[in-house]
């Protein structure tokens, strides 16, 4: 006869529960991506830069895509006005627009200390490649024949002059950027997306109402740094990247981690639990996973063929 028909049902239970305790394996600690061998280990240097995964049964290496080459500039000068212009459709599309604020920039790979921004008065939604304008330095419209909007002059020329590495910058007045504007504070390392932005935003903690003096533009610059991010007080968010589709992604990344960071805030002060904050060295790891030019353009190309498909390339005029 087995123990089991000798014991009382309760002792039984409590037998077998201190069985499974006795047999099971030691808890296993939260370790760091550098702890181990990472499972595309054998993947080309492209597809491991955005940890992307490709090998069929037959041994056939799969590419991610990535930022194309070109055999021109005048190709890549379409290149960057065509998804400028999606940029814009895009913001549109989840309701960044309002009114005649906001703006999106990509410099000129010919003319490179010339960039082009959107005229003052086209709607987002409507934005095409022919109706894009080329901007000096000096602000003098150099192709178009559309006003463009002085406060987007004094930023983003000042941020084109600053950081040579940066082709693009992205500012508009979506709401979750202006609510957290409000605290004139940084984002908390509380979720992976957020880690997109370690050391890698600032805050103007400043309010200077519409910026239409140069030294306004230059003092966003400042708060920016050598990041992709920058939080204006009491104004809203802006982003900028190597490429308009990294940029226009940091922004609608940011969004969502003011959106997140929101409800964190305001249910940490209902519950009176803190949110736990990611270490040091796991933000670190991450980082190099979530937060660089070539994840940030990549995971900008689904929205861009959202648009296309919902738009017809209507956008590409």
């Amino acid at each position: 006869m087995s123990t089991a028909r000798l014991l009382p049902r309760p002792q039984f239970y409590q037998l077998a529960l201190r069985r499974a305790l006795a047999t099971c394996s030691k808890p296993q600690q939260a370790s760091s991506i550098a702890a181990g061998s990472r499972v595309d280990d054998a993947e080309s240097a492209d597809n491991r830069t955005v940890a992307a995964m490709g090998r069929t049964t037959s041994g056939k290496a799969l590419k991610v895509r990535k930022y194309p080459a070109f055999s021109s500039l005048e190709d890549e000068r379409l290149y960057r006005k065509q998804h400028l212009a999606a940029a814009y459709r895009i913001f549109a599309a989840r309701g960044f627009d309002e009114g005649v604020a906001g703006h999106i920039s990509v410099r000129d790979p010919i003319l490179t200390d010339h960039f082009w921004l959107n005229p003052l008065s086209t709607h987002f939604s409507l934005m095409r490649v022919s109706d894009l304008i080329l901007v000096n330095e000096e602000g003098e419209v150099v192709e178009g024949d559309q006003p463009i909007n002085a406060a987007a002059f004094a930023i983003h020329s000042a941020i084109h002059k600053r950081r040579p590495d940066v082709h693009a910058a992205c500012h508009a007045h979506s709401v979750h950027g202006k609510a957290f504007s409000a605290f004139g504070r940084s984002l908390d390392y509380i979720t992976q997306d957020s880690i997109r932005f370690y050391k890698s935003h600032g805050v103007y903690k400043q309010f200077g109402g519409v910026v239409l003096a140069s030294e306004e533009g230059e003092r966003i610059a400042d708060a920016l740094g050598d990041g992709k991010a920058a939080i204006l007080q009491n104004h809203g968010i802006l982003t900028v990247g190597k490429s308009v589709d990294e940029a226009a992604f940091w922004f609608l990344s940011l969004d969502k981690t003011c959106q997140a960071q929101l409800l964190v805030d305001a249910a940490a002060a209902g519950s009176g639990h803190k949110p736990k904050i990611i270490p040091r060295e796991e933000c670190d790891e991450t980082y190099k996973q979530v937060g660089t030019p070539e994840k940030g353009w990549l995971a900008f190309q689904s929205y861009y063929d959202e648009i296309y498909a919902k738009t017809g390339g209507d956008f590409l005029k």
